[in-house]
Formats: C-alpha cells, sequence, structure tokens
C-alpha cells in the first residue's frame, strides 16, 4: 500500500459466514475485502468502491495470497 492512510487489516467471521479475510482500507474508507469462506469452499472479492484501479486490485489479491492461508479449514462431518 502507497498512501499513508492506507491499511490492511485480516478480519474473521463466524457469524454470518465462516472464514477470514483481508480488508483493503484507502484514506480510511474500506475499499475491497477478498474473504475465504470455509464452509462454502469460496473466495470472494466485494468491493465498496465503483471503481478501483487494476493495480489496488492486483495488489490486493497479492497482499490476501500472502497474508491467508490458501487451504479451506476442513470439517468433520459427524
Amino acid at each position: 500500500m502507497k498512501l499513508s492512510k492506507d491499511r490492511v487489516e485480516v478480519a474473521s467471521d463466524v457469524h454470518l459466514r465462516d472464514g477470514i479475510g483481508v480488508e483493503i482500507y484507502r484514506d480510511d474508507e474500506l475499499v475491497i475485502e477478498i474473504f475465504r469462506d470455509d464452509t462454502e469452499r469460496t473466495r470472494t472479492i466485494t468491493t465498496f468502491k465503483e471503481n478501483i484501479s487494476l493495480e489496488l486490485m492486483e495488489e490486493s489479491i497479492q497482499i490476501f495470497k500472502q497474508k491467508i492461508p490458501w487451504d479451506f479449514i476442513e470439517y468433520d462431518e459427524d
């Protein structure tokens, strides 16, 4: 992240979803969330701003890959 007000937060969610992801903030505004849902076995990108540069999207994906384990958590079916 280039600007001083840019930040990345790693956040888990077990209320509505079950997984972990990164939130990307620019100028203290949430602009992108990339989330790994272990129950649904999906990885999704949610944008909170209408226009996001390709550079920011690519950088956000790289941050996600660095900070969040790629493999889903395996749950027992019992």
